[in-house]
């Protein structure tokens, strides 16, 4: 664990002290803020490895702030959002404002760290892979993806597409004519390995549809009832 700092954004002390020495008992470098320009700071003055959030904060709530550290350019930064808000709807609002994960309180410590060591596994994986490779492109039909400069094309028109948007695009691109059920689709775009009950899948695959129908109209994304999505485009 050596070197892998985690910032937590918690304004409950209680909360906050519980965290913090369960993570550096395994040896993460904890840095505690309780609100957005604490965060903030440190996530500009400190090399973080990853963020965990909570949803109820005071003056900036945990979504609005994550929503701010994508736009300020930290896209590829793992952010675990943990609240005791834990419908099905407040799921998709956390994983919508471009979180990675999503955690209910109460949760046991020993659920916390598994979250944050796959978070941090899956961007050290991440990292490796676009260090070993220089670029990587990948075709099909009219759809093409640069993945070096992670930039995805329809007919030679650049997609203006969000993070989740991409990543579910790449999957698709990397298997044409493969059949995704939506819970493959949750595990490998959102990283989740269970039902949330909710249609986060349908949406976005929807969101995608039409960026790429604004380029053309032929459809790149078919639905195949009561199993899930395929790309596959007729000649």
């Amino acid at each position: 664990m050596d070197g892998q700092r985690i910032l937590l954004v918690e304004d409950e002390k209680n909360v906050a002290e519980v965290i913090m020495q369960g993570l550096e008992e395994d040896g993460y470098k904890v840095l505690h803020a309780k609100k957005y320009e604490d965060a903030l700071h440190t996530l500009q003055n400190n090399p973080i490895d990853l963020v965990i959030l909570d949803v109820l904060l005071p003056e900036m709530n945990g979504l609005d702030i994550c929503k701010n550290f994508r736009v300020l350019g930290y896209t590829d930064l793992p952010i675990l959002m943990v609240t005791a808000l834990g419908s099905p709807e407040n799921v998709v609002l956390g994983l919508d404002s471009g979180a990675d994960d999503y955690l209910s309180k109460p949760f046991k410590l020993i659920e916390l760290k598994a979250r944050v060591r796959t978070l941090i596994r899956r961007k050290q994986e991440i990292t490796k892979q676009v260090q070993s490779v220089e670029k990587r492109v990948f075709r099909y039909k009219f759809l093409q993806i640069d993945d070096y400069k992670k930039i995805a094309y329809a007919d030679g028109q650049e997609l203006n597409l969000t993070s989740t948007e991409y990543r579910l695009l790449l999957l698709f691109i990397q298997s044409p004519q493969k059949v995704f059920e939506r819970s493959e689709l949750l595990d490998k775009v959102w990283g989740i390995n269970f039902d949330i009950g909710s249609n986060v899948v349908d949406v976005y695959v929807n969101y995608l549809r039409k960026k790429i129908e604004k380029v053309t109209p032929i459809k790149a994304i078919q639905t195949v009832i009561g199993m899930g999505y395929v790309l596959k485009i007729e000649n």
